[in-house]
C-alpha cells in the first residue's frame, strides 16, 4: 500500500491571533516609553546649528573644525602612547630577572618627556635654528635646494656665508622641478649658476597619494608608485667624487626653503619614501638621517626661516608662516604684481583685469566660489591663486640676470675651491642628457615671473623676533583684548600638533569671535592649503 505524502506544517495563522499579536507589541512598547519618560531620559535633539543671521558665522564654523581636528589628533596620539606602554611592559614582562636594568629605561623616558616639554615651550623658529646648525656642522657637503621656477629667490645669502665661514665644506646647487619650466630657461639658468657653484638638474620622483601615513611608531618603507626621476645618477657620481676626494665615509646635508622638494630628492636617491612629503609647506620639523649606502649619509633638515623684512612676493611664495604677516589677498596681489598680465588671463580662462581684486571676482565667478547671497567670494579666490604659485603644479618661469657678478660672501679662491676635484666635463654632459630626457612645458603654457632677488634668511636665533608682527598691530589698534589675542604658545601647538600633541593646552570651550577680517590666519592656511 502506498504510503500518504507528508506536507509541512503551514504558517498561515488566523485574524484574530495575528490581531491579538500586534496589540500586545503596541502595548509593550507602550509600557517602555511611559518607563523612559519615568526616568527623565528624551530623545537627543539634533543640533540646529548656527544661524545664517549670526555675526562671524565663518569664524566660528573655522573654529569648531579645528577643535575636532584637535581632538581627533589627541586621540591618535593617546592611542600610540598606549600601545607604547604595553608594548614596554611586555619587554619588562620578558626580561624580569634584571631589576635595575627595569628601572633604567623608565627614568630615560621620564628625562625624554621632560626635554619635549621644555622643547614644545621655545619658538618653533628657535628649534628650526638649531636643527639647521646642527646639519650645516655635521655634514661635509650641503646640497642647497632650488625650485627650477626661481632659483635665484630660492637662494638664501646668509645660509651660504655661514657653510663659507664653518670651514672645508662643499657646497652644491640642485636645481629641482626642472619639469616645470621650458627648456632653453632651463639651459640659461644653468648656464649662470654654474659659473658660481657646481649645479645639478633634477627632477624628483612623484608619487601617488598614499593610504597609509608614515608615522614614527610604524617605519614601513613605501616603494615609490612612479619610478620617473631625472638627474639622479650626476647626483650620485658628483657625490661618489667628493667621498674619494675625502678619502673616507661622508655626511650630505640638505638645506633649502619651505616646499622646494628636499625631501622628495632623499626619496628618489634611496627609491623608498622614507621622509614625509606632502603639499602643504614646512613638514620637515627635526633633522632625520638617512643612510644612503656604507660611505655616503644624507642629512634631512627642516626649511629655512625667511625674514619678515623680504618683499611681500618673497614672503608669500617662501615662507609656510607668511600668513601670520601677510594676508591672502595682500599675498595674491603681491604675486600678481610680478607675473605677466596676459598670461595670466590665458591660463585661469578670465577677461583683462585692471587691478587684482578684479581677477579674484572674475576667478570666484569662474570657479563657482560664491558666498551666501551670490556674491563672489573674493578672499577665497585668492588663497586659491596663492596655493597654486606655493604648489608643484603651475608653471612658471623668470629670466636670468644679463650679467654674473659673484656675491659678498663667495669670491674667485672659494668658487675654485667648491669646483676643485669635480670632473666638470661629465658634470656639464650628464645635466645636458637630463635637459633632453625631461619634458618641460612649451613656452605659451608658461607664466613669466619677475625674480625679486636673494632670498634673506634667519639663522641666529635672536634675530627671531619674540612676538608676531600681526600681534603688534593688534596691540597698537586695539590696546585691550589682551584674552582673545593668539598667542605664541598656542601657534606653537599648532604648528607642531604631529610631534607634541600631548603638550597641547586644553581647548577652550568659549571663546568669543575674532574679527572677520583679522580671522586666525594659521587655521585659513591649515585648511586650504
Amino acid at each position: 500500500m502506498k504510503r500518504p505524502k507528508l506536507k509541512k506544517a503551514s504558517k498561515r495563522m488566523t485574524c484574530h491571533k495575528r490581531y491579538k499579536i500586534q496589540k500586545k507589541v503596541r502595548e509593550h512598547h507602550r509600557k517602555l516609553r511611559r518607563e523612559a519618560k519615568k526616568r527623565g531620559h528624551k530623545k537627543p535633539r539634533k543640533d540646529p546649528g548656527i544661524p545664517n543671521s549670526a555675526p562671524f558665522k565663518e569664524a566660528l564654523l573655522r573654529e569648531a573644525e579645528l577643535r575636532k581636528q584637535q581632538l581627533e589628533e589627541l586621540k591618535q596620539q593617546q592611542k600610540l602612547d598606549r600601545q607604547k606602554e604595553q608594548e614596554k611592559k611586555r619587554k619588562l614582562e620578558t626580561n624580569p630577572v634584571g631589576e635595575p636594568s627595569d628601572v633604567e629605561p623608565v627614568e630615560e623616558l621620564e628625562q625624554c618627556k621632560t626635554k619635549k616639554a621644555k622643547l614644545s615651550k621655545q619658538h618653533p623658529k628657535k628649534l628650526y635654528c638649531q636643527e639647521l646648525k646642527k646639519v650645516i656642522e655635521a655634514s661635509d657637503v650641503l646640497l642647497e635646494v632650488l625650485d627650477a621656477r626661481d632659483p635665484l629667490g630660492c637662494r638664501c645669502p646668509q645660509v651660504e656665508d655661514a657653510i663659507v665661514q664653518s670651514g672645508h665644506k662643499k657646497l652644491v646647487l640642485v636645481l629641482n622641478k626642472s619639469d616645470l619650466i621650458p627648456r632653453d630657461n632651463l639651459e640659461s639658468w644653468l648656464n649662470y649658476l654654474k659659473k658660481e657653484l657646481p649645479t645639478v638638474v633634477f627632477k624628483a620622483s612623484t608619487y601617488l597619494k598614499d593610504k597609509g601615513k608614515i608615522t614614527k611608531m610604524k617605519k614601513k618603507v613605501v616603494p615609490l608608485k612612479r619610478k620617473v626621476c631625472f638627474g639622479k645618477e650626476c647626483l650620485l657620481k658628483l657625490l661618489g667624487g667628493f667621498q674619494e676626494t675625502y678619502g673616507r665615509a661622508i655626511h650630505v646635508g640638505v638645506i633649502g626653503f619651505p616646499n622646494v622638494g628636499k625631501s622628495s630628492i632623499i626619496n628618489s636617491l634611496k627609491k623608498e619614501r622614507i621622509c614625509n612629503v606632502g603639499v602643504s609647506m614646512g613638514l620637515t620639523r627635526n633633522m632625520q638621517i638617512v643612510p644612503l649606502d656604507k660611505q655616503i649619509t644624507i642629512i634631512d633638515s627642516p626649511s629655512l626661516i625667511v625674514s619678515p623684512l623680504n618683499s611681500l612676493t618673497a614672503l608669500a611664495l617662501r615662507s609656510p608662516a607668511s600668513i601670520e604677516t601677510v594676508k591672502p589677498m595682500e599675498a595674491a596681489s603681491a604675486i600678481l604684481s610680478q607675473a605677466d598680465a596676459r598670461q595670466v588671463v590665458l591660463h585661469y580662462t578670465v577677461p583683462d583685469y585692471k587691478n587684482s581684486l578684479e581677477l579674484f571676482t572674475k576667478l570666484a565667478q569662474r570657479r563657482g566660489l560664491h558666498q551666501k547671497g551670490g556674491s563672489p567670494n573674493v578672499e577665497r579666490a585668492a588663497r586659491l591663486l596663492w596655493s597654486e604659485w606655493t604648489g608643484a603644479l603651475l608653471s612658471y618661469y623668470c629670466h636670468p640676470p644679463t650679467s654674473w657678478t659673484p656675491p659678498p660672501h663667495f669670491n674667485e679662491s672659494i668658487v675654485a675651491g667648491m669646483k676643485r676635484g669635480l670632473n666638470l666635463e661629465e658634470l656639464e654632459k650628464s645635466n645636458a642628457h637630463s635637459i633632453e630626457a625631461i619634458k618641460g612645458p612649451r613656452l605659451a603654457k608658461s607664466i613669466l615671473f619677475q625674480s625679486s632677488g636673494l632670498t634673506n634668511g634667519i639663522i641666529e636665533e635672536k634675530d627671531i623676533p619674540e612676538e608676531l608682527p600681526r600681534q603688534r598691530e593688534r596691540k597698537q589698534e586695539e590696546g585691550k583684548d589682551n584674552e582673545d589675542m593668539v598667542s605664541e604658545e598656542e601657534i606653537v601647538d599648532y604648528e607642531e600638533a604631529d610631534e607634541k600633541i600631548s603638550d597641547m593646552p586644553p581647548i577652550e570651550e568659549k571663546r568669543e569671535p575674532p574679527p572677520p577680517e583679522e580671522s586666525t590666519a594659521g587655521e585659513l592656511e591649515a585648511k586650504d592649503f
